[in-house]
């Protein structure tokens, strides 16, 4: 990560903190690097067990198509419409590796549910660790969950991810000297999609997801489908606090800036509601050992 902050900022490919007095210029697409080390990961994991190496494989190709969907998008900046439709197509490949015997509905929701997922993981964003830290819960939820339900296949694809996660947290977390972009939201909930439908944990994914799910109702409650650039984003004070702008969209993170905080503290907090969800996950799964859910 050190290297690839250097080579990000020499190349001009940075983003303002806007949410910090001085608007430093930090460096962007920093998930690539979650990328990269999610990939060999998975490589080794292949090596290692090769009775597994059909779901893991698919995974990774999953995978690095929604991190190349990523990288265009932080590049040229697609709309919401052909983003949606490209993530549909990189979920296609996970269809291959589904349980037999399962409906045709059954099959078209999986891609669906990765663009959704993807979506959903890139939506709340723009403070300082909060999608990495609610991702570091998601994915720590679910590999406890899938060895709890001896799923250890998915639960190699969690814990690759998990930690890829975890390295990129160090320099992602307030004051953050990478944003992940993109490409580094976008991975982790095609990710969580991918071990719900593979692993069969679709009701504790579905339970991790549930911060990010809040927040982009709130979201399209308030304000439809709404390009980036045209977001108001949240105004900061001379002293550091960050208050919620009049009027607009609401969202999970405005919800709780009704009274002025610190980005650090509103980060807590929202890492504090993915914990209670993240934590409901794995009793869950402890309750639901052998059962398919």
């Amino acid at each position: 990560m050190p290297t690839l902050i250097r080579r990000l900022k020499k190349a001009k490919i940075v983003g303002k903190d806007i949410h910090k007095i001085s608007k430093p210029e930090v460096a962007e697409m920093g998930g690539i690097g979650i990328l990269f080390g999610f990939a060999i990961a998975l490589m080794v994991g292949v090596y290692l067990c090769p009775e597994w190496q059909s779901q893991l494989t698919i995974s990774l190709i999953v995978i690095l198509l929604t991190g190349i969907i990523g990288m265009v998008d932080d590049l040229i900046m697609l709309s919401s419409k052909e983003k949606l439709i490209l993530l549909w197509i990189a979920g296609l490949p996970i269809m291959w590796v589904t349980p037999p015997n399962v409906s045709i509905i059954y099959m078209l929701s999986i891609p669906i549910a990765v663009s959704i997922a993807s979506n959903l993981t890139n939506m709340l964003a723009g403070l300082n660790g909060i999608e990495t830290g609610l991702g570091v819960i998601a994915l720590t939820s679910l590999t406890l969950s899938c060895i709890i339900m001896n799923k250890y296949d998915v639960a190699i694809i969690s814990f690759s991810m998990l930690g890829a996660l975890i390295a990129f947290l160090f320099y992602n977390k307030y004051p953050a000297n990478v944003f992940p972009g993109d490409v580094g939201t976008l991975i982790i909930g095609a990710c969580i999609a991918i071990i719900a439908f593979i692993g069969r944990v679709k009701i504790i994914a579905l339970i991790v997801l549930i911060p990010n799910i809040v927040d982009g109702f709130l979201k399209f409650r308030s304000a439809g489908v709404m390009e980036r650039q045209n977001f108001k984003p949240t105004q900061v004070k001379e002293n550091g606090i960050l208050i919620a702008p009049p009027g607009g969209f609401n969202s999970l993170i405005r919800s709780i800036l009704k009274k002025p905080m610190r980005e650090e503290q509103v980060v807590h907090i929202i890492w504090g509601i993915g914990l209670f969800f993240g934590l409901l996950g794995i009793v869950i799964a402890y309750l639901a050992r052998g059962a398919i859910i």
